[in-house]
């Protein structure tokens, strides 16, 4: 099968971006109630949020493009994947309705919208949707990562060298530990940044961070929007061995990882 070209790319994101959008609407809703949460696992919350966004999304991609598989974080937690083994499959949808639930709970902002699609094991165009700040950054290859922030135009955006002063880390809100400051310890680190769910892509993707170190466990479908949004942007997503961070592993489970920007 071959692979999507750059003009099916270019307008397949914008239908995406609209897609993330309108899920973002309805999560919007539920944010602004006094929403349940509940538990689907140890440390594993959801919200009607999660399975609103998620049916959005699902809808609409089936509609869009009703022959690619789509694997979606809660229906995935339900066992409801697609047929088949998803390391023979050229191309699929990876979403997550609302990465970083627990920054949606604590009603902080720091949430986002996650739609990625996989080629050959490759994340080659992502959507990443932060409802509450009205930002979106997207990417579908080399060169074209975007930022729109609200009500301003839309701004290309690429990784930066290192400042000369030393790198700017960015490290999750909610899930850093010993080991990534083990990892840090040897270099030269000028100023730590915290941020939540898949903003911390986006911020090394325009040159705000330049390092996002993870040691702890994440899904496929928390990492590939903001994946495809750092390589756009020029930067790598690699593991700690050094190879690419690669999609449709058993049971879409990633290793540890290091997103670099220049």
């Amino acid at each position: 099968m071959p692979r999507l070209d750059t003009a099916t790319r270019a307008e397949l994101i914008v239908a995406i971006a609209d897609l993330a959008v309108a899920a973002g609407v309805e999560i919007m809703k539920i944010y602004e109630t006094d929403f349940d949460v509940r538990s689907k696992g140890a440390n594993d919350p959801v919200t009607d949020a999660d399975v609103a966004g998620e049916a959005v999304i699902t809808a609409g991609l089936m509609k869009l493009t009703p022959d690619i598989p789509i694997v979606g974080e809660e229906a995935a937690s339900a066992g409801q994947l697609p047929p088949g083994n998803p390391a023979t499959w050229h191309r699929f949808w990876l979403v997550d309705p609302l990465d970083g639930t627990k920054e949606f709970i604590k009603k902080n902002g720091e949430f986002t919208v996650n739609i990625a699609l996989i080629e050959d094991g490759i994340p080659i165009l992502g959507v990443v949707y932060t409802p509450a700040k009205g930002w979106i950054h997207t990417g579908h290859g080399t060169g074209t990562a975007m930022v729109r922030k609200q009500g301003l135009p839309p701004q290309p955006i690429k990784v930066r060298p290192v400042p000369p002063s030393g790198l700017t880390v960015v490290a999750s809100r909610s899930h850093r530990d010993k080991e990534t400051d083990e990892f840090l310890a040897d270099l030269p680190v000028a100023s730590m940044v915290a941020a939540g769910s898949s903003l911390k892509f986006c911020l090394v993707a325009e040159g705000t961070a330049d390092l996002y170190p993870r040691m702890g466990p994440t899904m496929e479908w928390d990492t590939a929007a903001g994946h495809a949004v750092v390589l756009s942007a020029g930067g790598t997503v690699s593991t700690l061995e050094g190879a690419a961070l690669s999609y449709g592993k058993p049971e879409f489970r990633n290793p540890k990882f290091i997103v670099r920007g220049g």
